[in-house]
């Protein structure tokens, strides 16, 4: 099983090449897929950008594109609706209609909390985890309670075009706050790290000590949330992660 990993977490990139809603929508919208960077401050799974917040606060539909076209989400002078026709960002100030940058370029899509936590990796191949009715069926038999909301990208970091291994960004909620994780795997889905990436709205977030217990264990065998402290919204997020990583990408 172990050379065949790396093998199969391909195949499994490869076939999941859908999209999240929000990326599906854009694409129907404008023509194109966008990057993570559209919504997100810093790619796939970080807090959303002002672009962002504003397609949730309009409804997050198809729809929400038409009600913040007129809008002007990163202040560079450029309407959102314009930009995006034009393909630059409406998310970020340093891409405009005139100079779009460099946005929708792969390499440019990897946080830098993902490169550090792989140094020396030159190449990464972004796959978003999109969870069909199967996957969250088969979460639920591993004690995790998956949903569309929970869809997200993967990190994979590559080495002679194979995977070294994975990175996920995520969310996790403590007293109707959220703040942000980074989950490292090694090529056979064990965890390497856990640790907080944003936890400005949680600051207690960043001196837990229950991040090193994740070190070690199977994404598929981390252990369930109790009782409802920090502690227990960290392991259930972390848990949710982990799970999401397992579904898609190991076959049943």
């Amino acid at each position: 099983m172990k050379r065949l990993l790396p093998l199969l977490l391909l195949m499994a990139w490869t076939q999941a090449g859908a999209e999240p809603a929000f990326a599906r929508m854009y694409k129907a919208e404008y023509g194109y897929a966008p990057s993570c960077n559209a919504c997100h401050k810093d790619g796939g799974g970080t807090p959303l950008n002002a672009y962002g917040q504003e397609f949730k606060d309009a409804g997050m539909s198809a729809g929400a594109f038409a009600k913040i076209a007129g809008k002007d989400a990163d202040g560079d002078g450029a309407a959102n609706g314009a930009e995006a026709q034009a393909r630059a960002n409406p998310g970020s100030k340093g891409s405009t209609p005139a100079n779009k940058g460099d946005w929708l370029d792969t390499a440019s899509l990897i946080p830098r909390e993902v490169q550090a936590a792989f140094p020396g990796v030159r190449e990464y191949l972004p796959r978003d985890a999109i969870l069909t009715d199967a996957d969250i069926a088969r979460a639920r038999t591993l004690g995790a309670t998956l949903g569309k909301a929970d869809e997200n990208t993967i990190y994979v970091p590559l080495q002679d075009k194979r995977p070294a291994g994975t990175a996920l960004i995520f969310p996790a909620e403590f007293k109707g706050k959220l703040f942000f994780l980074l989950m490292v795997t090694d090529r056979q889905l064990k965890v390497t790290q856990v640790k907080p990436m944003s936890s400005t709205q949680v600051p207690a977030a960043a001196q837990s000590k229950v991040y090193a217990k994740f070190n070690g264990i199977a994404v598929d065998q981390l252990p369930a949330a109790t009782g409802s402290d920090l502690d227990a919204a960290i392991t259930a997020a972390v848990k949710k992660a982990g799970t999401l990583l397992y579904v898609r990408l190991k076959n049943a």
